[in-house]
């Protein structure tokens, strides 16, 4: 999908359409989540800092992530990939992969499903998307980078290798920001760079993994779609303007985000299992704290309760306890099931909830530990 958290506030607020939307942390140690076209013009991205996203584009809108209804439209976009094929293999709540080679016969060539795709996900979530064409996983993402925004690109196997050569080699799989650095110390830049690179001089860089990633810079990937992927664990976090030095600070906050998390909990229709909490104290200490959760739960009331515990049970345990960011995650377990009789009225409540919050933003509807106070992030 294009931009599209940024793209869902457009769609849901016409009077957004053609302005540049940013949305993400909206403090000034938040971070950018998704940032429309209109705002990429500017040089916004994605995982900047808030504080950045502004001074380039200070008329900017910047938004709260509201991922309880960006999690309902995912759902509806899911569907209709496998509308296509069952081979449906899920990278995020916008992206994933797609296996259509049985579905040939039926629905035609790769290139026509590609176009009724588009059209479908156009015509029911009036949104767009980009699609890659390709014989595999890689070359499949690379083409849909290549064809963004609301494009189709296709790559075909004999084209391949001359097509990714002049990418830089931080768009390929596997790639990351110290691998990169490596072989630019050895000046290899691009992918067409690392085709050309000797097994000796890779092997020296990288190891065994050389040649593994020599293969990938030729466009060969084995990788299977793996059908029905899921997320492990859903969660939330932030990192705040000033640091919380008090126990009541932090426990609000903790509410704010255990409601958030909670959201896409049950919008996933899973359980948790296990709550996680992330605590980063000054200067850069991070720690964790967790606990197994029978039976598992989708209940707010009773995650925060849990998350509470620890949280305090870390505060104690502290000399000068402050928190520089909290974050709070869930372990998945199966798909959420009604609880009958004592707890049977307890999903409507839930469900209410979440749809107040989808559509007017997180926030809309919060316990009252949750309310906003005059410290730490400002969204």
């Amino acid at each position: 999908m294009d931009a599209f958290y940024a793209a869902v506030e457009q769609r849901d607020d016409p009077q957004l359409r053609g302005l540049p939307v940013i949305v993400g942390g909206t403090g000034r140690r938040g971070v950018v989540a998704t940032a429309s076209y209109e705002a990429r013009r500017f040089g916004v991205g994605s995982a900047m800092p808030t504080a950045q996203a502004r001074e380039r584009c200070p008329d900017g809108i910047f938004l709260p992530p509201r991922m309880a209804r960006y999690a309902e439209v995912s759902a509806q976009i899911f569907c209709i990939f496998r509308e296509f094929s069952p081979e449906v293999e899920g990278l995020s709540l916008d992206e994933a992969f797609i296996d259509v080679s049985a579905s040939r016969k039926l629905l035609g060539t790769p290139m026509a499903m590609a176009q009724a795709l588009k059209e479908k996900i156009r015509q029911r979530c009036q949104l767009a998307c980009t699609v890659g064409v390709a014989s595999n996983k890689l070359l499949a993402k690379l083409a849909s980078g290549l064809g963004k925004p609301d494009g189709i690109r296709q790559i075909t196997a004999d084209q391949a290798s001359a097509v990714i050569a002049v990418l830089p080699i931080q768009q390929l799989w596997t790639v990351g920001e110290r691998t990169a650095e490596r072989l630019q110390a050895a000046g290899i830049h691009r992918i067409g760079d690392l085709q050309q690179a000797s097994a000796t001089t890779l092997h020296r860089l990288l190891g065994p993994r050389g040649e593994s990633l020599r293969r990938l810079a030729l466009g060969l990937d084995e990788r299977p779609v793996v059908v029905d992927r899921e997320e492990k664990s859903i969660g939330a976090e932030e990192t705040f303007e000033r640091d919380l030095s008090s126990l009541d600070q932090a426990l609000t906050m903790l509410m704010r985000l255990t409601e958030k998390a909670a959201a896409r909990l049950r919008a996933s229709d899973h359980l948790a299992a296990v709550v996680q909490l992330k605590l980063r104290k000054p200067p850069f200490v991070t720690q964790t704290r967790q606990r197994q959760l029978k039976p598992p739960l989708a209940d707010t009331a009773l995650l925060y309760a849990c998350a509470r515990e620890l949280l305090e049970t870390w505060w104690a345990a502290q000399r000068r306890p402050a928190l520089r960011l909290l974050g709070v995650s869930f372990e998945l377990v199966g798909a959420q099931t009604q609880q009958a009789d004592l707890f049977g009225a307890k999903p409507t409540s839930l469900s209410l909830e979440d749809q107040i919050n989808a559509r007017f933003g997180q926030g809309g509807l919060v316990h009252a530990r949750g309310l906003p106070a005059k410290f730490g992030p400002k969204g």
